[in-house]
């Protein structure tokens, strides 16, 4: 054998070597695929069984894994929750979450509505979008992050309990995110266009809404573990909530709480932008102090056209500087 023979051969041996090499890497890639698959159906049905032993009824409806070789998609014709112990009940259309093979913890979930829900104490509401996107980082022993995202969201209570639905409110778009720090979860979320029909809040009237925001939920890792069953007892420290319309903008900062009686204290931070507009709209929201409003929020233009000034709320009595905004209801 010439050495030219010996020197042709070692390539070849070479990529026969790396063939196999890939060939093992996608056997095993694929076994692994296949094993998490029937993981997935597996821990659902074990879920399923598990609820429904403690008189719980959930259902992923034909739940379907594919996507192979490059996605991992989980898929259900709907979601649907009913605790009768609890008078507790949500539905939903459609889901499909899917994990790219280049990002297996960042999954990416479309929902389709409507979300149908049944809570004690509240009329059966139906949550509609147009689009629904949630998308989550994996981490353990809890997310890092989730994010969702939704165009055209609307909500009224539910025609099929009420044969004349009333309208609730129309958002063009609304985004939140939770993300644990320590023992408590940080917020972030916004929405523009919000619509509230005046029916849903008494007859008081609204303008479209935009906001942004960013609040922390103290202790929110253990009430997302178990939700309460009342807000009393809860606090939240805000960062920032901002909301404006047109010209008029209000920025909102500090900690706020519910007492073991649902009254609430607060020891806000507010900043006005183009004050005798932002007046102009709490005169419309709360018509009984109209005059007030409206003698108050004259003498606060005189500060300037972006004033700041205290919000307190004692035991739900609710002051804006030193004017007079009545009193919050207990909360429940």
């Amino acid at each position: 054998m010439t050495s030219s023979d010996e020197r042709s051969r070692k390539p070849r041996r070479r990529l026969f070597w790396l063939a196999a090499f890939i060939l093992v890497l996608f056997a095993l890639y694929s076994g692994g695929w296949f094993y998490l698959a029937g993981k997935v159906k597996t821990e659902a049905e074990r879920a399923v069984a598990e609820l429904g032993g403690k008189g719980i009824k959930a259902d992923c409806a034909n739940l379907t894994v594919s996507g192979y070789p490059l996605n991992f998609t989980v898929s259900c014709d709907s979601l649907a929750y009913q605790d009768d112990a609890k008078s507790i009940a949500a539905s939903t259309g459609s889901f499909n979450a899917i994990a790219g093979i280049t990002q297996p913890l960042s999954p990416v979930a479309d929902v389709r509505g409507p979300l149908r829900t049944s809570v004690p104490g509240m009329p059966p509401l139906w949550i509609d979008w147009d689009k629904l996107k949630a998308t989550v980082k994996l981490s353990w022993p809890l997310p890092r992050r989730v994010l969702l995202q939704a165009d055209g969201l609307s909500g009224q209570t539910d025609p099929a309990d009420d044969s004349d639905p009333a309208e609730l409110f129309y958002a063009a778009n609304a985004a939140g995110q939770l993300e644990p720090k320590d023992q408590d979860v940080f917020y972030t979320g916004s929405f523009s266009d919000l619509e509230i029909n005046a029916n849903a809040i008494g007859g008081r009237v609204l303008p479209a809404l935009d906001g942004a925001g960013a609040a922390t939920v103290k202790n929110g890792v253990a009430l997302i573990a178990k939700p309460p069953k009342s807000l009393r007892g809860q606090s939240v420290d805000i960062a920032s909530l901002d909301l404006s319309s047109g010209t008029a903008r209000v920025t909102v900062s500090g900690p706020i709480s519910v007492d073991a009686d649902g009254l609430i204290d607060a020891s806000l931070k507010i900043k006005l932008k183009d004050p005798k507009a932002v007046a102009a709209i709490l005169a419309g929201a709360i018509p009984e102090h109209k005059s007030e409003i409206e003698q108050g929020f004259a003498g606060i233009a005189m500060l300037g056209s972006e004033p700041s000034m205290p919000l307190k709320v004692v035991k739900g009595k609710a002051s804006l500087g030193f004017i007079p905004l009545g009193k919050i209801k207990p909360v429940e």
